[in-house]
């Protein structure tokens, strides 16, 4: 009876530790959904004039918007906005954001000085990404956030004051529009969408 009892229990254990060792969903591996922007193939230079694609942000809820670092008047308050919306962020779900600043002046806006904006404005640690591209690959990620820009001026432009959340798989899933709008809505999807990363 012995015997039967412990060759049951090895049995058991055995069956335990293959079950233990079966591999979690991976988020990362999952196919890109057609609604993803991680199907856009450009490419863009970070402040730190490292080169990325997109899709090198997937498995992170990313919280975006474009501005550009000449401008005078709606940009500093979208800045702002953002700088809110991170600081009221749970501090358990705050390495699964990232927080995109997204320039529409390239030619003006080099690594360089993305880099400084992002010092200037407490705006850099690893939290924060600000990015740049091409005239056109920065136009087709415009058309993808509904986001619209104009030059107006040799430094100024018009432009959509819009920030959107993606979630982990980068299909948009928020957006708010305005200036020193409330955040309320917008940090209770971004929580909701991080936390299913925790």
């Amino acid at each position: 009876m012995k015997k039967i009892f412990l060759g049951l229990l090895v049995i058991f254990l055995t069956l335990q530790s293959c079950n233990s060792n079966k591999p979690k969903p991976n988020t990362v591996n999952k196919p890109i959904s057609d609604l993803s922007i991680y199907n856009l193939p450009s490419k863009w230079t970070n402040q730190n004039g490292e080169n990325i694609e997109m899709k090198e942000l997937k498995g992170k809820v990313l919280v975006m918007v474009m501005i550009y670092t000449s401008c005078k008047s709606a940009c500093p308050r979208l800045v702002a906005d953002m700088r809110n919306i991170e600081e009221h962020l749970p501090e358990n779900i705050k390495n699964n954001v990232k927080l995109v600043l997204v320039s529409i002046d390239p030619v003006v806006d080099t690594p360089k000085r993305l880099k400084s904006f992002a010092i200037e404005n407490k705006m850099d640690s690893e939290q924060w990404i600000f990015l740049r591209s091409t005239e056109e690959n920065t136009r087709e990620f415009a058309a993808v956030l509904a986001v619209n820009y104009k030059k107006i001026a040799p430094l100024e432009f018009s432009h959509s004051n819009i920030i959107s959340v993606f979630n982990s798989d980068g299909e948009l899933a928020y957006q708010q529009e305005g200036l020193g709008v409330n955040s309320d809505e917008t940090i209770k999807k971004i929580t909701e969408e991080a936390q299913k990363l925790n």
